[in-house]
């Protein structure tokens, strides 16, 4: 016993140090089961990109955010390219979001995303999702989460690239690594290998299919009961483009990121 409340206590220790702020501590909650729900119901889109058929999110006031959703801030082009927008509606006089997730779950493996955009001069107030996301069989919110995002939380002077897990079961705390980038060109490679012991994330520069042009690494690795920390079960994968409490961009610009290609393997 005194074995193990030692583990807890430095696991503790160990992921306030490397996590620093949480995403709760910086973000609103992520898309709630309740918004997922409604967003299902809404989801009268679904689209194909990269084998994978996906629901395209709808509605207004939803989480993350809050924001507006419109399914037309998503496409996939000629060559199999899906487009993520955020842009000012002139109908609606509101700014819009995007988010798709994928309609059936996928479980440990690696997960890769080819991104185009300059992520790294995303505005303050813009945030890019790839992750997995639990349904309300998995768990409650704030749990079962693994995120790259790159977001600087309304804070310029935030680091923009952020790697997360969100333990498996409430009572223990949410472990974010962030990190800078400094693009040499529009392409980026990003992954996440997910096992039942560990979780190894990649930020890597251009399109990349081995270890070359790294931006950033990092293992989560816990030293205490790791099905109480890393996710156990199949998700969907998400990928969304939103605001950051539903601020509008501080340059009133239409926001544009490419996903040219996701795959788990």
């Amino acid at each position: 016993m005194k074995r193990l409340i030692l583990s807890v206590t430095l696991y503790l220790v160990f992921a306030v140090i490397l996590g620093g702020c949480s995403k709760k501590e910086v973000s609103t909650p992520p898309t709630t089961k309740e918004d997922g729900l409604k967003a299902v119901s809404l989801a009268i889109k679904t689209l194909t990109f990269s084998g994978l058929t996906w629901y395209v999110k709808s509605g207004t006031g939803m989480g993350p955010g809050p924001n507006n959703w419109n399914q037309n801030n998503v496409w996939v082009d000629a060559l199999g390219k899906l487009h993520m927008q955020i842009k000012y509606s002139a109908t609606t006089k509101k700014w819009e979001c995007a988010e798709v997730w994928t309609t059936t779950s996928l479980g440990f493996g690696k997960y890769e995303w080819f991104v185009e955009g300059r992520i790294d001069l995303l505005d303050k107030n813009v945030v890019l999702g790839l992750f997995n996301y639990p349904t309300a069989a998995i768990g409650p919110d704030g749990t079962n989460e693994i995120d790259i995002e790159f977001a600087k939380w309304g804070n310029q002077k935030n680091k923009i690239g952020n790697f997360t897990v969100w333990p498996a079961i409430t009572g223990f705390p949410t472990t974010t690594y962030p990190y800078n980038i400094a693009l040499t060109g529009t392409y980026t490679t990003h992954r996440f290998t997910w096992s039942s012991s560990a979780i190894f994330f990649q930020s890597l520069n251009g399109w990349r299919t081995d270890d070359t042009n790294i931006i950033a690494t990092k293992t989560f690795a816990p030293l205490v009961s790791t099905t109480s920390l890393i996710p156990q079960s199949a998700e969907p994968v998400h990928m969304n483009l939103w605001l950051f409490q539903g601020n509008p961009p501080s340059n009133k610009a239409t926001v544009e990121v490419i996903i040219s290609k996701f795959q788990k393997y």
